[in-house]
């Protein structure tokens, strides 16, 4: 670490302090370091949306009140409004969603059904062929009566 170090110390327009420290022996970098200036450690931080306000009294008589509120309140009846379009939008998608879906499962329905009708058609005359065709070991011979004599 450093053996002597100096100390230079400012304060800024907003009332905190700088010290700036500067080490002899080292090659470290100089930091600024921030200290508020009041023992206490200083106020409350300011969001950067409240520091150009004033607190300061509106009269509400004045035109540019009135002119502000009137623009407000044309800003959240058409909020109001959008909202609610939004909202009869999806309901109308819900429903016809719910329609498409009841046309679809009565669909499917008619298909299983025509599928079982199919099916069985199938295996009857799968299970007609089965009874008409003969093992392949037990040929029956005929009798022709006319290849008898030679």
């Amino acid at each position: 670490m450093s053996k002597t170090s100096q100390q230079n110390s400012a304060t800024d327009a907003n009332g905190v302090s700088v010290i700036h420290t500067q080490a002899h022996t080292s090659g470290l970098q100089q930091v600024p370091q921030l200290v508020p200036v009041s023992p206490g450690g200083g106020g409350k931080a300011v969001p950067p949306s409240k520091q150009g306000k004033k607190n300061s009294f509106v009269d509400r008589n004045s035109d540019e009140y009135r002119q502000r509120r009137e623009r407000n309140n044309m800003a959240v009846k058409k909020s109001r409004l959008k909202s609610k379009q939004k909202a009869q939008d999806t309901l109308q998608r819900v429903n016809q969603l719910k329609e498409e879906n009841e046309r679809l499962e009565a669909k499917i329905k008619l298909l299983t059904k025509e599928l079982s009708v199919l099916k069985d058609l199938f295996l009857e005359h799968a299970h007609n062929l089965a009874d008409n065709v003969q093992p392949v070991g037990t040929e029956t011979t005929t009798t022709n009566p006319e290849n008898n004599g030679q």
